[in-house]
């Protein structure tokens, strides 16, 4: 018998990415190229003209995060945070590679 066999499948590590302006595209390609079905990528793109300052995040954010990771490849740093924040409340861990993000569990490897 094959040990595999009657053995359940992992389900794929849902991964959340955040990006402006198309700025995840080659990374967003390259984990569906390589990770195959054990990752299912969700995308939010924010395209639109952001002001200099976002005192409000929720028009661009979601309330709830439905991921088992979320990446932040986000160019504004008033969102940056405010992700970083609600992932945090939420238990969810953030990879914002590159930035200076000030806060517990996240992760920011250098780029």
């Amino acid at each position: 018998m094959n040990p595999t066999e009657g053995a359940e499948k992992t389900p794929p590590q849902k991964v959340l990415v955040f990006q402006q302006q198309g700025s995840a595209e080659t990374k967003i390609s390259g984990i569906r190229r390589y990770g195959g079905d054990r990752f299912a990528v969700e995308t939010i793109s924010i395209d639109e003209t952001l002001p200099p300052i976002i005192d409000d995040s929720d028009a661009y954010l979601p309330s709830k995060i439905d991921a088992d990771i979320v990446l932040d490849f986000l160019k504004h740093p008033d969102l940056s945070d405010d992700l970083a924040a609600l992932c945090r409340a939420q238990g969810v861990p953030l990879v914002a590679s590159g930035k200076k993000i000030q806060a517990e569990e996240v992760l920011t490897p250098p780029t």
